[in-house]
Parts: C-alpha cells; structure tokens; sequence
C-alpha cells in the first residue's frame, strides 16, 4: 500500500499529459499517454484494497479507455486516407525534446529500418548530435537493422573529420548489429522517414539544440535539460516510405 501514492501520482502526471497533447491535437502523442496513465492506472487499482477506491478507478479507467479508443480509430483513418499531419513547436529556448523524448511515440517494436535525410551531419557537433540519435535507436525496444543516412559533404574538410567519424560509428553500430549505410548528395531537404510509415520533418534537422554555456553546465550530457532553437517539427504518415 505504501506504493501507491507514488503509482498513483505518476499515472495523473501521464495523463494529464494526455490530455494536453489531446487538446492540441497531437493525437499520437496523446494515445501513447493515454496508453501508459491507463496501465498505471491499473496497477493502482490492483494494489488498493478499499472498495469504494476502486470503483473511483474503475470509472477513470473506462473513461480513459474510451477517449483512447477514439483517438486510435481517428488515428488510423487519417493515415489509411494518407491525411495524417500533425505539428509541434518547439519554442526558443525551450527543453524537454531530447531525441528520446521527441521520437519515443513513434519507435514501435516493428521498427527495423530508419532513413536520414540531413545535409549538415558534418561539423563535430552534428556529427555528436547524429551519434545521439543512432545510440537512441540502439536503446530503443526496437530492433533497427539498418540505418540509411544521406547528408553533404564537407569538401573543407581537410582532416577527413566527417569521414573518419562516420566510418567509427559504422563499426560500432556493428557490434550492436546495426548496418550503417551513408551516402553523400547536394540537397538540402531534412526528413527522417521510418519504415513503419512515419515521416518526422524538423526545421533545423537534429540540429536544433543550443550550444551548452559550458562543460560542466546543466543540460551538457542530458539533451532533456538543453536549450533548443526554435523550430517545428511536421509529423505525417505514409503507407508507402520511400528507400534512399
């Protein structure tokens, strides 16, 4: 009994969560929510012993079910239709969008196969931000294979940095079993398409993060906690994702 206090808590956090993405129309997020506060939920409901407690949960729970449910089916017509877009802001200075946070709705199990479109994965830090979202992916409840990156060349680049750095993370992706394959373009399109059908288009590409005031400042190693640029970040569906 003395958990649930804290299960409690963290199942209202979750859903209040919910229902401000819900009221923002961020329908995907929102049903991911959703889906955790009710499982929480339930766990709450299954460890109080007071009846009257119960019944309390037991009406919260149809109620979330049922809202979810909408969303779902709402969900899943936008994108049989090829209609399915949503938007989010990310304000300047804003923090919380670390990759995780920003790309976890839309890393399901399924997930195999990942491509990147950014031309500018080549100064240290893109290449620090890149490496970010491969160990991202690595750390997901996916299993990605393979990870198609598509970027510009740094013809400056004198000490073959982008190179030599690219060609490390392929190797050690490996080791995780995950194939790196990197190709070079003159483009300047930004889009990370997953072959689940989802199609994530931010502004500013993965760089949209703020230099950190210094080494040893708050937000210097959790991306969570860093300042961002401002930027939107376009979120469509497609039953047909594209290859490289």
């Amino acid at each position: 009994m003395a958990q649930v206090p804290g299960m409690e808590t963290s199942a209202i956090s979750v859903l209040k969560r919910a229902v401000e993405l819900d009221q923002s129309s961020r329908f995907h997020e929102s049903l991911v929510c959703y889906q955790e506060g009710i499982q929480l939920l339930m766990d709450v409901l299954k460890a109080v012993k007071d009846e009257s407690k119960k019944v309390h949960y037991r009406q919260k729970i149809k109620g979330y079910m049922e809202r979810a449910e909408q969303i779902k089916v709402h969900v899943n017509q936008l994108k049989e239709e090829g209609k399915y877009h949503e938007q989010i802001r990310i304000a300047e200075d804003a923090t919380g969008y670390s990759y995780e946070s920003l790309f976890r709705p839309y890393i399901s199990e399924g997930l195999t196969e990942i491509w990147v479109e950014d031309p500018y994965i080549r100064h240290i830090h893109q290449l620090y931000n890149f490496l970010r979202f491969c160990e991202m992916l690595v750390k997901a409840s996916c299993k990605v294979k393979r990870i198609n990156l598509l970027t510009s060349q740094d013809e400056e680049d004198i000490s073959s940095q982008q190179a030599n750095a690219l060609s490390e993370l392929k190797q050690s992706l490996e080791i995780h079993g995950v194939c790196l394959n990197i190709q070079y373009s003159t483009f300047h399109d930004r889009e990370i398409r997953l072959d689940s059908g989802w199609i994530i288009k931010i502004g500013r590409g993965l760089d949209y993060f703020k230099k950190p005031k210094g080494r040893f400042s708050v937000g210097y190693c959790d991306y969570d906690l860093r300042q961002c640029h401002e930027t939107t970040v376009d979120i469509f569906h497609s039953k047909h994702t594209k290859t490289l």
